[in-house]
């Protein structure tokens, strides 16, 4: 017979939210990952918290629902505190019980700078990177390193030049600007939404627009990303970005470095082989002459790390698209740049929780 369509509150419940979460879902892997890297960092947390006053929101539970944020391509801190309000799996990982309140989103936004000042997302990422069931799937002699634009939370409008200002040709709020037949720089014109973003293309035939450059090393072995970082848009900046994180990376021995065409530099390839690195660049041929010789190119080794440098894509491709980080929906280099690093986290997360199963498997 058809059911009756009864509406019904208990008043008591004995269900806790982990009974709710499937036994096979990611995020029971992702959660132990992310609980033992937090308490790595639990001395980083007391220098950047008072030891007096009122209690703010946990520093281990602001990072975790920053995760879910990432995890699930949700678009907005408002929407993610909606979320976490009704969705008993985001309330497990979380740490929050099912009658605990949900903080208000301009709190959480504001105790979330306090992280950002203590650049806790890049000690997070290297957190992780330590955890004993990681530490097995690193390489640390093959690395791939690329650079991707990060669209701008600022419109080309807002591209104003620095000495005066452009005045709309049509009335209203948003009125239409004619910047036909104005040549427009960055030495020139500055956005006056976002001063940190650059007027940028990465390949001949796009359009310009106003973007920073994020910026990935990744370890060939199994993916991982191993060193994150932002910078603002220029032609240089991808091969500066890679010296800092090899720089960064102090491996203590000979390493590989796998890059494309745009690293194909004279510079860039004398100062990596100066931090004995061996540098397994793609030739750029296009009417010059490559600074990659056949001593490099000759060996296997060369070939192997010109496959497995593409998969650097995939790290890109997953904060793009997965993690809704083509375009920021923050401003300046700083902010830009840590939600950049901790989306890369993410990544890392959700890689492993396939990785640390097929080993169990």
């Amino acid at each position: 017979m058809r059911g009756v369509d009864c509406q019904t509150a208990t008043m008591f419940s004995y269900v806790s939210p982990e009974d709710l979460v499937p036994e096979a879902h990611p995020l029971r892997v992702i959660r132990p990952l992310v609980n033992a890297a937090l308490a790595r960092l639990s001395a980083d947390f007391d220098k950047i918290y008072a030891c007096f006053g009122r209690a703010s929101i946990p520093p281990e539970k602001l990072l975790r629902a920053l995760l879910l944020q990432a995890f699930f391509g949700i678009r907005s801190e408002r929407q993610l505190m909606e979320q976490i309000t009704y969705n008993m799996m985001f309330r497990w990982f979380v740490g929050l019980s099912l009658d605990a309140p949900v903080w208000d989103v301009t709190v959480f936004t504001k105790n979330r700078k306090r992280l950002l000042e203590g650049d806790i997302a890049c000690s997070f990422l290297l957190a992780i990177l330590e955890d004993p069931e990681v530490k097995p799937l690193l390489s640390g002699e093959h690395f791939s390193v690329d650079g991707t634009l990060i669209k701008a939370w600022a419109s080309l409008k807002s591209f104003k030049p620095k000495d005066e200002s452009v005045e709309p040709t049509e009335p209203g709020r948003n009125g239409a600007v004619d910047f036909k037949g104005k040549p427009r720089s960055n030495e020139t014109h500055a956005s006056t939404t976002d001063p940190d973003a650059r007027l940028y293309k990465k390949a001949e035939g796009q359009a310009a627009q106003l973007c920073y450059m994020g910026h990935i090393l990744m370890q060939n072995r199994n993916g991982l990303v191993v060193a994150s970082t932002l910078t603002q848009a220029t032609g240089t900046a991808e091969r500066e970005a890679a010296c800092a994180m090899v720089d960064d990376l102090d491996a203590g021995h000979r390493i590989t470095l796998a890059a494309d065409k745009a690293y194909d530099t004279k510079d860039f390839v004398a100062d990596m082989r100066e931090k004995n690195v061996t540098p397994h660049v793609a030739q750029n041929t296009k009417g010059r002459r490559s600074a990659i010789d056949g001593r490099t190119t000759r060996h296997a080794g060369y070939a192997i790390s010109q496959n497995e440098r593409k998969r650097i894509e995939e790290v890109f491709g997953w904060i793009k698209s997965a993690a809704g980080f083509r375009q920021t929906h923050h401003r300046g280099t700083a902010k830009v740049g840590w939600m950049f690093t901790l989306n890369a986290a993410a990544y890392n997360l959700i890689r492993l929780s396939n990785l640390l199963k097929d080993v169990a498997a």
